[in-house]
């Protein structure tokens, strides 16, 4: 397996976006499908902002002072998707609004990977260097072990709060 930070992130936005088209052609009255799909879309996204934002971006941050705006805007998009799975986790699939909440989270957080893989990846790639990425992506293949799996784990709270307050 590579320990490559980027190849990592994308192995995590590929098994994402899996559970994505998964949920889209679950059919519409597949509420018991549906829930389970979101409640992997909440573990997947929830491990995955929780690396992203204490190991990836403050690294970046760190060595790449000319993308910080571009980290800045990462935290928020993160927010957004963190404030939707909150709602999510504790929404029943056949509310009402389940779907159209599950809907807004699909198409903002494939915006942000989409924006990052085009974009963001190859600057960090050019900017850090092979070894850098390697690093990094063992630090995160490490800190998953322990990562926060659902919004309420206390971890994950702090990163919530953190986005609000700071």
């Amino acid at each position: 397996m590579s320990t490559d930070a980027i190849v990592l992130l994308k192995n995590d936005h590929q098994e994402i976006r899996k559970v994505f088209t998964d949920f889209e052609n679950a059919g519409e009255n597949a509420y018991k499908t549906k829930g389970k799909l979101v409640d992997k879309m909440i573990e997947l996204l929830t491990v995955h902002t929780y690396i992203e934002n204490e190991i990836m971006y403050p690294r970046v941050r760190d060595l790449l002072p000319e993308l910080e705006d571009d980290v800045l805007e990462s935290y928020e998009e993160h927010h957004v998707a963190d404030v939707l799975v909150i709602e999510l986790a504790g929404m029943k699939p056949d509310h009402e609004r389940f779907v159209a909440k599950t809907t807004v989270l699909i198409e903002n957080v494939t915006h942000h990977m989409d924006e990052e893989e085009q974009d963001w990846f190859p600057k960090v790639r050019e900017g850090l260097g092979r070894n850098t990425l390697q690093e990094i992506g063992a630090e995160m293949i490490e800190s998953k072990k322990t990562a926060p799996r659902r919004p309420s784990q206390p971890s994950a709270l702090k990163k919530t709060v953190d986005a609000i307050v700071k």
